[in-house]
């Protein structure tokens, strides 16, 4: 009898084990029509809350218990899929989804390019490639592997790096986080300490060189880069990180996903802490911030999706703003350049500090703890030992809530309504400071001599103080994109952007620096004394409100057939701006008002995609921009004048074919592409005087220059454990007129006709390398294990110069051509093999000029600060200011995830 009982335990345990089974499903999503993968499709068991989101690689995998089951797969913009399955055992569903929407228009991660079927150029960086890079720095940086993209930190404070593609500057190069331009509303340039925390939060980035896919009005001349951070890419898991670096550099990193919950919601957040006393071993660059983003999306129903994002980074940095001679930097790095004069290196003796050298702070040894006036309030000084002249403080939340909505299976519509304020600014002398011209190779701050002066002022007056330029800005903005498809082979879009902002410019006293009180009379309104004597917090200097109005709308048509993709658009944009002067009067007597005309540009952009073989396609596209003037080609908001006759619109001309080639067994991958894009009539202005005796300024165009070069790229895989990355690019930038014309000036008395030439023919183009190269080596020894090794060369680097400097006819000289260099980089990661409860373990690291090589990554020709003039300006070694790139440096910590 017992064994009967034991032989029915034994049935009921098998029959118990088979039922209540868990097994896995996973797999992959991809697009049927190009193999491009889905990040965030939901894939649910129908009836059920189990399911899983892709991740970056478009790969899902969730547990269940055995049993039939109906999976769904979906995606909006594409067709969902159904897939009737038996889980007895681990399974593998793959998904190719068909897209029924217009094809540069993913909605759901904001008009990122398509494989094998968009006709641009571009370059795809994915979260674990930023994890492997970045290393803590501003994400530009990451993009150095690009072809025609240079990134360098500038001075080297927290922040304050800048990007160059193909040519251009940041003014000409769109950046978007999900969809959302957040270039500056009045000169289009990026502040990238506003964005100090995506880079931790991000899923991936697009760069898109040229014209881009990108069909909203924005400067998109010399690409786009398109920033994605979407929650329901990150399956459930929460993420400590704890970096340390170079300077005392701490920064830890809190992250956490809630995965698709019931098929419906997704979050994600990241809270990031960031401090360090002198960042890349920059004299007192120190850093401090916080950084923060929340993301989250609903799936209203399967045709219906909510997404809410909100990301900022309240920070404040020690900057090093000023470029220096050469020698200041390194004598000896100066004496080895062929056309460095060696008598400008006994004016410009190199600092103690060498390559770390910062003229923009001193040290404070008086007793002196008086608090400073920033962000509305009173403030404990970063440091009692010292002060620092440059400071950048800001905090520049951007918050965007997007609608997805599927009206048919012929009709979608994407719409987003976002808003942006910026408050803060950046720390500067004002008035009468003193001066210390002997301890160094430049001036700086004598902050003792300084403060013992005001004290010694009988009735508390300052002569020179600390003030803050303040810049508190707000934006609104709505995006609606609609995209019918006309048949199986016809798609088109329609939509429209208005965006609105307006920006309060001022200065304010921060710190009084031992007196009680700054005398000020640039408020023409101030009529009495007292009320010219200004404290902390008081506005001087200026006090302005610029605004900005803008409405754009565009179409567009895409027509594929079998192996043929051909797109074209048509986008219109109108900004309006105003200006108004708080401090100065009007002719009516209240505050003067500038309210010039409204503005208007156009685009027409179109290409086509062929694909020849399943591995191989070839593509071209071809555009004309005709882009509304910066508002300060409008507006001088100095001066407080309007421009006297019409502005003129910049232009480009952008042609470019390329081919792209993927064995097929997808260990080899090879891009090339071509481009020649010309810049007309690029924006200046000169200041004139008008019959009334008033001042102004004209517009002066004719500025043209031709921007071409070729571009490859390459990634192979010999095996499992080996990958070889290879980026080369060949520019020509130059300028291609010289330039004459004639204005009338009535500075005389009576109007004299006043010609301008600017002699720039067949000069090149500055400011960044017009070669560059960059190599990597990847390896995968074991599981969990990868070693990077990166190397990156740049070539034919003019210092950066003004054209319209160029007044002498003849000066044909060449700007000044920085020394090409060689920098390495290392980067390594290691998955513990073990975890505890489900905790996971990594260590990494990352050494960043591994060679510690000497070399100058920015540069400006003929400095009108710097240069050595006792041998005349001749775009020579001797007369430019430049950046030493920052010396090895390191970056390590580990990572916990759940």
């Amino acid at each position: 009898m017992s064994r009967f009982y034991k032989l029915i335990a034994l049935v009921m345990l098998l029959v118990s084990s088979s039922v209540f089974a868990q097994y896995t499903i996973s797999g992959k999503v991809t697009s049927a029509q190009t193999g491009e993968n889905l990040i965030g499709a939901n894939v649910i068991l129908k009836g059920t809350t189990m399911g899983a989101a892709t991740d970056e690689n478009g790969e899902y995998s969730f547990t269940a218990d055995a049993g039939k089951y109906t999976l769904i797969c979906s995606y909006i913009g594409f067709e969902k899929q159904e897939s009737t399955i038996d889980l007895s055992n681990n399974m593998v569903v793959d998904f190719q989804l068909r897209d029924f929407e217009f094809s540069l228009n993913v909605t759901v991660i904001a008009d990122r390019a398509k494989e094998r079927e968009t006709p641009v150029a571009y370059t795809q960086v994915d979260k674990k490639e930023m994890q492997a890079q970045l290393g803590s720095r501003d994400i530009p940086m990451v993009l150095n592997t690009t072809p025609s993209v240079y990134a360098t930190m500038q001075g080297g404070g927290a922040g304050d790096a800048r990007v160059n593609i193909r040519g251009f500057n940041q003014n000409n190069i769109a950046i978007m986080i999900n969809g959302v331009p957040v270039n500056d509303m009045e000169n289009g340039w990026v502040y990238w300490s506003n964005w100090d925390g995506v880079g931790d939060a991000t899923s991936s980035i697009e760069i898109q060189r040229g014209l881009s896919a990108v069909n909203l009005a924005v400067a998109s001349i010399g690409g786009t880069m398109n920033i994605v951070t979407d929650p329901t890419a990150h399956q459930f898991g929460v993420n400590f990180k704890q970096e340390f670096g170079t300077g005392t550099f701490l920064k830890s990193t809190l992250s956490a996903n809630s995965g698709l919950i019931d098929g419906k919601w997704a979050f994600n957040t990241t809270l990031v802490r960031k401090t360090g006393d002198n960042y890349l071993n920059i004299d007192k660059a120190w850093t401090d911030a916080w950084a923060y983003y929340f993301g989250a999306a609903y799936n209203i129903n399967e045709n219906n999706r909510l997404e809410l994002y909100a990301v900022g980074a309240p920070q404040r940095h020690g900057q090093r703003r000023y470029a220096q001679n050469i020698g200041a930097f390194s004598k000896s790095f100066a004496l080895s350049l062929p056309n460095y004069d060696p008598a400008a290196a006994d004016k410009y003796f190199e600092d103690e500090s060498g390559i770390n050298y910062n003229e923009n702070w001193n040290k404070v040894t008086i007793d002196y703890n008086a608090q400073e006036y920033f962000n509305g309030g009173l403030h404990d000084r970063y440091a009692t030992d010292f002060n620092n002249e440059s400071e950048n403080y800001y905090h520049k939340p951007v918050v965007n809530l997007n609608w997805y909505s599927i009206l048919s299976n012929s009709m979608s519509l994407y719409t987003t309504v976002y808003y942006s304020g910026g408050v803060g600014g950046s720390k500067g002398t004002y008035g009468s400071v003193r001066w210390d011209y002997d301890s160094h190779p430049s001036r700086v701050v004598d902050w003792d001599a300084t403060i013992e002066r005001n004290q010694g002022v009988a009735d508390g007056e300052s002569y020179g103080i600390m003030r803050n330029s303040v810049n508190e800005q707000w934006t609104i903005g709505a995006i609606a994109k609609l995209n019918f498809k006309v048949s199986d082979k016809l798609n088109t879009s329609f939509g429209v952007d208005w965006r609105t902002a307006s920006v309060d410019h001022f200065r304010e006293v921060r710190d009084l620096l031992g007196g009680t009180y700054y005398v000020d009379s640039s408020n023409e309104f101030d009529t009495t004394d007292d009320l010219k004597k200004k404290v902390l917090g008081d506005k001087i200097g200026y006090y302005n409100t610029n605004s900005i109005d803008w409405l754009g709308g565009y179409g567009q048509a895409e027509y594929t057939s079998g192996p043929v993709s051909i797109f074209g658009m048509f986008g219109y944009s109108m900004v309006k701006y105003n200006y108004t002067d708080h401090f100065k009067m009007g002719t009516d007597g209240g505050e003067l008002t500038l309210d010039p005309d409204a503005l208007d540009g156009w685009q027409a952009k179109g290409g086509i995609s062929y694909r020849l073989t399943d591995a191989i396609d070839v593509y071209t596209n071809f555009g004309y921009v005709k882009k509304v003037p910066i508002f300060d080609a409008v507006i001088d908001d100095i001066t407080a004048t309007m421009a006297s006759d019409n502005p003129v619109n910049e232009k480009y001309v952008a042609v470019e074919g390329g081919l792209n080639y993927k064995s097929p067994d997808r260990t080899f991958a090879f891009k090339a592409n071509y481009y020649y894009t010309q810049w007309k009539d690029r924006a200046y202005n000169d200041r004139v005087i008008n019959p009334d005796g008033s001042e102004d300024f004209v517009f002066i165009s004719g500025m043209n220059s031709l921007h071409q070069g070729l571009e490859l790229a390459a990634t192979y895989f010999p095996l499992k454990q080996l990958k070889f990355d290879a980026a080369i690019s060949f520019g020509n930038w130059t300028y291609t007129d010289n330039v004459q014309g004639l204005y009338k000036d009535y500075s005389s008395g009576t109007g004299v006709e006043t010609e301008y030439n600017y002699y720039v023919k067949d000069l090149k183009v500055g400011d960044a390398p017009q070669t560059q190269a960059s190599f990597g080596i990847t390896l995968f020894p074991i599981k969990g294990m990868y070693a990077q090794f990166i190397l990156n060369t740049y070539r034919d680097y003019y210092a950066g110069w003004d054209p319209f400097s160029r007044t002498d006819p003849t000066d044909n000289e060449e700007s000044w051509r920085v020394p090409a260099y060689t920098i390495c980089e290392l980067h390594f990661a290691y998955d513990l093999p073990f975890n505890v409860k489900g905790v996971n373990f990594q260590v990494f690291a990352h050494v960043f000029n591994l060679f510690d090589e000497l070399y100058i990554s920015d540069a400006t020709d003929n400095s009108s600060y710097n240069a050595y003039t006792a041998n005349g300006k001749n775009h020579s070694a001797d007369d430019a200011e430049v950046f030493f790139g920052a010396e090895r440096t390191v970056n390590f910590g580990v990572s916990i995830s759940y």
